[in-house]
């Protein structure tokens, strides 16, 4: 990962403005005040050293959380300049801390691809923290800052992020890079606890999309000093991480495909392995940061495997003239694909700024893909598994044949496009999508309660009345040929997999209500699976929820708490004091339908967690273990993860929210 040396100082920093706004609107810069929020600060740093890494300026990254619940990063890159800036007078590293839209990387000269080229990372890290310190370790000279946010006492005024003093000298040293230390500032967020799992994963994910960078992993919270430390280091890239990916499945060919390519200043890597699946996980990057609503590079890719796997299966004569072309579908199902761009000044877009939008790229990541494709199936070692490619891709297309006509049939019979479900759903009386509530109810016990207790005006309810199929472990034909999920598809109006269209969408909180069980949470999990799996964008739009119904009802003389989880409980019977008298739903069914309304439907008290895909090859991956026909990697990470009871994505009833924001806090 070498580079050739490079002049990096004061002078190569652009500055655009000051820091004061950081700390007013925090959601601006960091998107929430939530425990996401707070891992963004790290991941700003941690980016920081990743664009020396990806560079070729430094092979190795320290990632420290630290029990006192500060977290630093450390690299062995170039360091943070210590030199005065011309114009402003100011050392390197005050300016990079101190000012937001100052850094190196406004332009291609100090870095060649970077994936952080706002340049308000390392100043709202800083404005956010209660205090940090920055050591660069620069020509054999250990310099250290310390920055730190108080409040005048004659004024009442916050200064944020400021100086505590002059950039010291240290003394000598043979290391090389930076090291940034900071402490979230516990006014600013709902928790200041870094989750080591969220940490280990994204490291993870780095670690495999730079080869051969070793990053090291620190959690000194851990009790026991032999657990704290975890390295990532693969040397085989993103060649391993589709091994990773593809581990709990059936592989079909052992050797990964890997296409590597340079042109016009894009980088293109990408590793393919295809297992016995039904279903196409492709996980696209650039420069580090998931696109997971794709983008040109995605485009050029799938344009590219298409034409040159269809033009092959001609060549060997699998299509005749006669023939159709296949579909990209049809060659991408059972596919696990990961591919990796650098970019220079990339432009994301989309909701969650997940979708590349350069379209310069496109062309450019198609005649790579192309190139390199042709040449590997031109290579005679590979034509078997070849053809075996070219077969699959036949089938699927019969497969998917059988499907279209199944789907058209349902319609034609009143199935599958129709409205109102006659004596399913329960529809809702108004025309507005986006203020409609689509409850997926266990039971007719539980949707008959459902029915009556729901406001119709905007809540619409579909009960199951049995356990709809695993979508893991069926084709799609066998996933439209189940009638809950017909019954399904036909509520949202957004058909499936290709055929899906997020426009069409006739309830925009589209809510799992199941019991708090066992059987409850297999429910959850096989229609999640679904979701996942043929209507992903339903999640990443964030129309997808799980109701939170209580598990106890406190009743004393003439007052009613709710608990839904025994700590609740334990609290909530503490303050009712003796007299009380308690009842555990075991199901959605024993709710009246006042009940079931006032703690489960309400806007106004419900609790409801939305599901999100933070990382969606990790998704990808439990969904297999713990969907998938394997049993011993389910039981091995059930028994060592399970927890139902995390609340971090739980949408606030609008009182809590008016009350969180009077007293200054943002959910």
């Amino acid at each position: 990962m070498e580079h050739s040396a490079q002049s990096y100082g004061a002078q190569n920093i652009q500055v655009l403005e000051g820091l004061e706004a950081v700390r007013l609107r925090p959601g601006m810069y960091i998107g929430t005040t939530s425990s996401r929020g707070l891992h963004h600060l790290l991941w700003e740093i941690v980016d920081n050293a990743i664009d020396e890494a990806s560079n070729g300026y430094a092979d190795a990254i320290e990632v420290t959380l630290h029990s006192d619940g500060s977290a630093s990063v450390s690299d062995n890159g170039r360091g943070v300049p210590v030199d005065v800036h011309p114009v402003l007078h100011v050392t390197g590293v005050e300016l990079i801390y101190t000012r937001l839209h100052a850094g190196g990387k406004f332009n291609n000269e100090n870095y060649e691809y970077s994936g952080g080229l706002h340049g308000v990372g390392a100043s709202v890290v800083n404005a956010l923290s209660t205090s940090m310190s920055v050591d660069s370790f620069v020509g054999g000279v250990h310099y250290k800052m310390l920055f730190h946010t108080y409040k005048d006492e004659a004024t009442g005024k916050i200064h944020a992020g400021e100086p505590a003093g002059p950039l010291q000298r240290i003394g000598g040293t043979r290391r090389k890079g930076t090291l940034v230390r900071f402490y979230p500032d516990a006014s600013i967020f709902e928790d200041v606890v870094f989750h080591q799992d969220v940490v280990a994963r994204r490291l993870q994910e780095l670690a495999y999309l730079n080869r051969g960078l070793r990053i090291t992993f620190t959690d000194e919270r851990i009790r026991e000093p032999e657990n704290r430390t975890t390295v990532f280091h693969y040397e085989g890239g993103v060649m391993d991480y589709v091994r990773y990916l593809n581990h709990d499945k059936t592989v079909l060919n052992s050797d990964v495909i890997y296409l590597e390519a340079k042109k016009d200043g894009v980088v293109c890597r990408c590793a393919i392995q295809y297992n016995d699946g039904y279903t196409e996980s492709l996980f696209s990057y650039v420069n580090n940061i998931p696109t997971g609503e794709g983008g040109s590079h995605e485009t050029g890719f799938k344009t590219a495997f298409t034409r040159v796997m269809n033009d092959y299966a001609r060549r060997i004569g699998a299509l005749k003239e006669k023939d159709s072309n296949l579909s990209g579908e049809d060659f991408r199902e059972g596919l696990t694909c990961v591919l990796a761009c650098m970019v220079k000044n990339p432009q994301f877009e989309g909701q969650t700024k997940g979708r590349l939008g350069n379209s310069e790229v496109r062309p450019i990541v198609e005649a790579m893909i192309t190139e390199k494709l042709i040449d590997w199936l031109d290579n005679l070692k590979n034509a078997e598994f070849s053809q075996q490619i070219i077969q699959k891709a036949i089938k699927a297309s019969q497969v998917r044949e059988a499907a279209r006509k199944t789907r058209d049939n349902a319609r034609k019979a009143n199935q599958l496009d129709a409205a109102p479900l006659v004596g399913k759903l329960s529809a809702a009386r108004g025309k507005n999508p986006e203020d409609n509530e689509l409850f997926i109810v266990e039971g007719d016990s539980a949707g008959g309660s459902a029915k009556q207790g729901r406001d119709s005006r905007f809540q619409a309810i579909l009960p199951l009345r049995g356990k709809p199929l695993n979508a893991e472990k069926k084709r799609l034909d066998q996933v439209l040929g189940n009638e809950e999920f017909r019954s399904l598809i036909t509520a949202l109006g957004t058909s499936i997999d290709e055929n899906f269209t997020l426009s069409s969408l006739r309830y925009h909180k589209v809510i799992i209500l199941s019991d708090a069980d066992q059987d409850g949470a297999h429910i959850r999990a096989i229609l999640l699976t679904f979701f996942f799996r043929y209507m992903k964008d339903l999640i990443t739009a964030g129309h997808v929820y799980i109701g939170m119904p209580p598990l106890y009802r406190i009743a004393k003389g003439n007052k009613v708490f709710y608990a839904y989880d025994d700590k609740e409980l334990e609290k909530m019977t503490r303050q009712a004091g003796k007299g009380y008298t308690l009842q555990r739903y075991k199901g959605l069914g024993e709710m009246n339908p006042e009940q079931l309304w006032e703690t489960t439907m309400d806007p106004s008290q419900r609790k409801l967690m939305k599901v999100t895909i933070e990382d969606a090859a990790q998704a990808d991956r439990l969904v297999t273990i713990l969907m998938g026909d394997k049993v011993e990697p389910r039981r091995d990470y059930i028994s060592a993860h399970a927890d139902f009871n995390r609340q971090d994505n739980f949408e606030v009833p609008p009182e809590q929210a008016r009350e969180r924001e009077a007293s200054g806090r943002e959910r």
